[in-house]
């Protein structure tokens, strides 16, 4: 008979047996305990084996689990400095003042969250008192990126705070007209007070991350020593299932970013129903962050557990904690002592004799209230605990209750997400199990009141007291008064402005040259900061390796394969250089921490993205718009730009769209420069505007959008004359006329004015030549640099004219007198050069790229689409013919003769 218990063949590994004799003593061994204790014992006694292994560093795989309990024991709680007390009457303040805040603002129907501060508002509070750094100490303070449905909770203690007036509190999600208070974390709308937007659910995490690795980045690089700042992340248990809250979870421990700590609040709540209905959402978060290299600490139970563990002598209770599901914990918080005595103790014989030394009140308030969410010992002890420990992030798991203290008709309800008011005698239960001072004659006709305990009351002293020991009030945003960047030497920008002559030089390359100059710049150079998802090569960016480096936290710890090469892969500690891999979503999240450091640290950088243009708009909008929210500035670069300029490289590649997308965007100006003179004036003032002497009136708070080609053509000299640069930089100017182009035209020839931007202008100059060559057509051909901000100083035109002033539009100055009809062509869909048609007094019409891209040679891909230089000879002579200009039988005659 074969023994069960023996090892077979299948189970063997690679590693050889040198005491196989040992080894059947240690199976023997847990054989036995199986046997003799039963299977839990045995499990018990090989994860506590696990766990001392991993404690004295052994080389074994980690627990990705550990039982259902708290991390630290009750024995192991620092004692909390400070008041816990008056820490709790003023955490009951914000309670009420977060609900009374968002009831009040239901009658107007505008909305708001009462549930999710109600279950992390000690959360919050422990970290207020104790640990965020705030921006008036040393360094700059700690990031702290709030939870969007909480910030009611965070309005109400800076109301408390002297910060926030009755009035702010009222207009809460009203902010026309101004003293308004945004729905959620937005800098934008309120910059003094909100650091980061973080209620695009997922993109908290990601940013987070990415903002812990940019302050070790400043401090390598010696920017500036960032090494006290902590970033908090603040995240719901729902938000975890969106992929951008997991994406990085692999690089904040692959880098050993101690400096960053999550706190999921696990309410065991989404916005529907249960997170994990079924299963339990906390064991899958710590497997999943232990998996990924971080330390994890899960605060689970409140003190009113004790007695059950210390009851628990068989190991019972832990093992029916870790067996039943999220949605019946949630059910057992709505239901009697009866029931949970019959449906949790009663599942094992063990815990019914446990049951019977428990009153009902003790069974109703571990179930019901004790979470250690909602104690401050345990998240103090938690937080404590996460800042002592080196060379991994944290995650600190914390349950609580949705709704908690709001009453019956909240706590651990499904809908309680959706769920805006309390009734008057809802708001008076509240206050008495809050135990506030609040008479019954506040609520005059029906109205919830706010309450304050005084300005130089003791919470409000010591709330005041505790924010400046640790360096000023939070959360805050605060722009340090910097002295603008000086502007690079022009020797950079007006290298561009004799051409390449004969040299075909594609634009992006001209950029990636524009750049290798702006780094040498001595005052400015360290300051910029390129950004590259794993396509630097591509891009023509090799040459910046040995020069910039590649930043790494551990420098090159290898030789690298092409070391004997002149352009090799360098890796430094500090490196200039983040090359992110495969992660458009990543690279953006260094973006926006990068872009907005001017205000987070008080250091200007400069960061350039650059990217496929398909990937950028298309895959990471959302990110763009909380780039805008959060008031970063830089550059974009949406490089292979174009749906047919990309060859060969078919659909999924083709950008004919992201202009489109960018121009939805009120802080993105988009621009699509033809020439390399065109890329470095926009980039000149591109540097002056978001980091020089602005204008008055002049917002700074912006980004640059540019796409480039990877199409190599001779770059032509810049034109002489006045207006070039304005042009350029407003979005249109005349590059050339038939006759300065040295054609032969009739002198009374029809004339037609060619608009192309991007690589499409070359189309356009080809088509001027046959025009004039072969149809007796004069063609002028214009520069579009920017039809979107065409568009936006049209429309400023417009609200002007509606204030009573008169103002013309720039397009319509700029195409002032020009004879005959417009024709504009892009390498996009026709709605990108659209966006100005309204504003053209001639006769105007377009070609574009609609549709999906394909593979093929970039000739045949424009002849498909309809815009290569045949096809704008066609569409211009049939404008002509519409307007009598020429014969109709010449579009015909064109169009057979060029085979369309």
């Amino acid at each position: 008979m074969t023994d069960p218990h023996a090892i077979q063949p299948s189970e063997l590994d690679q590693l050889p047996d040198r005491d196989p004799e040992e080894t059947a003593e240690w199976r023997a061994s847990l054989d036995a305990v199986t046997e003799a204790a039963g299977p839990h014992r045995a499990a018990y006694l090989m994860r506590r084996t696990l766990e001392r292994a991993e404690g004295l560093g052994l080389a074994l795989p980690k627990l990705l689990e550990t039982d259902y309990v708290n991390s630290i024991p009750t024995a192991a709680e620092p004692a909390v400095p400070g008041d816990e007390a008056l820490e709790a009457r003023i955490t009951a303040w914000n309670r009420w003042n977060a609900a009374a805040m968002v009831t009040r603002g239901s009658k107007y129907g505008v909305g708001g969250h009462i549930a999710t501060f109600a279950s992390a508002a000690w959360l919050y509070e422990t970290g207020f008192n104790h640990f965020f750094r705030g921006k008036e100490g040393d360094g700059s303070g700690d990031q702290l990126y709030i939870q969007g449905h909480a910030s009611p909770g965070i309005y109400a203690r800076a109301f408390l705070d002297g910060r926030l007036t009755e009035q702010h509190l009222d207009n809460f999600r009203q902010e026309v007209g101004g003293n308004g208070l945004p729905s959620y974390p937005h800098p934008r709308r309120l910059p003094w007070l909100w650091e980061f937007p973080t209620v695009s659910m997922g993109l908290g995490p990601i940013s987070a991350i990415y903002q812990a690795r940019f302050n070790r980045y400043l401090t390598s690089r010696g920017i500036k020593d960032v090494s006290q700042s902590h970033v908090w992340a603040f995240l719901g248990d729902g938000e975890m299932d969106e992929p951008e809250s997991t994406t990085a979870l692999t690089l904040a421990a692959r880098e050993q970013l101690d400096n960053l700590t999550f706190v999921v609040n696990c309410n065991l709540q989404r916005l529907d129903g249960p997170v994990r209905a079924n299963f339990k959402i906390v064991q899958e978060l710590e497997a999943q962050f232990r998996g990924a290299g971080w330390n994890v600490i899960k605060t689970l139970w409140g003190s009113a557990w004790d007695e059950l563990f210390r009851l628990d002598t068989t190991g019972a209770l832990v093992r029916q904690l870790r067996e039943v599901p999220d949605a019946q914990i949630q059910t057992y918080q709505t239901r009697d002592a009866a029931y949970i005595r019959q449906d949790f103790f009663g599942a094992d014989p063990a815990l019914a004799e446990m049951a019977k030394l428990l009153s009902d009140d003790k069974i109703i308030e571990c179930f019901h209230l004790s979470r250690g969410g909602h104690e401050s010992r345990k998240v103090y002890a938690a937080y404590r605990a996460a800042l002592a420990h080196k060379g991994a992030p944290t995650v600190i798991l914390a349950q609580t209750v949705k709704g908690h203290t709001l009453g019956e008709g909240f706590a651990s309800k499904n809908a309680n997400h959706q769920m805006k008011k309390l009734s008057v005698d809802e708001f008076k239960a509240m206050r008495d199990r809050l135990g506030l001072p609040i008479p019954d004659s506040a609520f005059a006709d029906g109205q919830v009141p706010y309450a304050h305990p005084g300005a130089d009351s003791p919470e409000v002293r010591y709330l005041q007291e505790r924010r400046a020991a640790l360096g000023g009030p939070a959360p805050a945003r605060r722009v340090h008064p910097v002295a603008p960047l000086p502007a690079p030497a022009d020797k950079a920008f007006t290298a561009f402005d004799k051409g390449s002559g004969s040299q075909s030089v594609a634009t992006t390359m001209a950029f990636v040259r524009l750049v290798k100059d702006l780094v040498r710049d001595k005052e400015t150079g360290r300051r910029w900061v390129p950004i590259v998802p794993d396509e630097a090569r591509t891009f023509g960016m090799e040459s910046l390796f040995p020069s910039l480096g590649i930043y790494s936290p551990k420098g090159q710890t290898y030789e690298p394969v092409d070391r004997d090469q002149l352009m090799y892969y360098k890796e430094a500690k500090n490196g200039q250089i983040l090359n992110e891999g495969i992660t458009e979503a990543g690279s953006m999240a260094d973006f926006i921490a990068a872009s907005s450091s001017y205000a987070t640290h008080g250091e200007a950088m400069i960061p350039f993205y650059i990217f496929y243009s398909m990937f950028g708009w298309q895959r990471t909008a959302d990110q763009m718009w909380q780039l805008a929210d959060q008031l970063g500035r830089g550059f974009l670069i949406g490089a292979t730009a174009g749906r047919t300029t990309l060859t060969g490289e078919g659909l999924q590649h083709a950008d004919g769209h992201s202009p489109a997308i960018a121009a939805t965007n009120p802080a993105a100006l988009t621009y699509d420069p033809a020439f390399a003179y065109e890329l470095a004036v926009i980039v000149k003032e591109g540097l002056r505007r978001m980091y020089g002497e602005a204008a008055p009136g002049e917002d700074q708070d912006v980004f640059y959008y540019l796409t480039v080609y990877n199409e190599p053509l001779p770059q032509p000299a810049k034109p002489s004359g006045l207006g070039i640069d304005e042009g350029i930089v407003k979005g249109l100017y005349r590059f050339n006329t038939a006759e300065s182009a040295g054609l032969s035209v009739p002198a009374n020839a029809p004339r037609i004015q060619l608009l192309g931007s991007g690589t499409a202008i070359h189309w356009a100059l080809d088509a001027q030549r046959l025009l004039a060559e072969e149809w007796g057509v004069a063609a002028d051909v214009w520069s579009a640099t920017s039809w979107g901000e065409l568009r936006r100083d049209a429309m400023e035109a417009d609200a002007a004219l509606l204030r009573g002033e008169e103002r013309v539009p720039y397009v319509r100055q700029a195409l002032q007198g020009a004879e005959g009809p417009v024709l504009a062509v892009s390498d996009y869909m026709r709605q990108v050069p659209d966006q100005i048609a309204q504003w053209v007094e001639q006769d105007y019409t377009s070609l574009g790229t609609d549709g999906f891209g394909l593979s093929d040679t970039r000739e045949a891909a424009r002849r498909h689409f309809g815009v290569d230089a045949q096809s704008i000879a066609v569409a211009a002579l049939a404008q002509l013919a519409r307007r009598g200009e020429v014969k109709a039988s010449a579009v015909k005659e064109a169009r057979e003769k060029y085979g369309l």
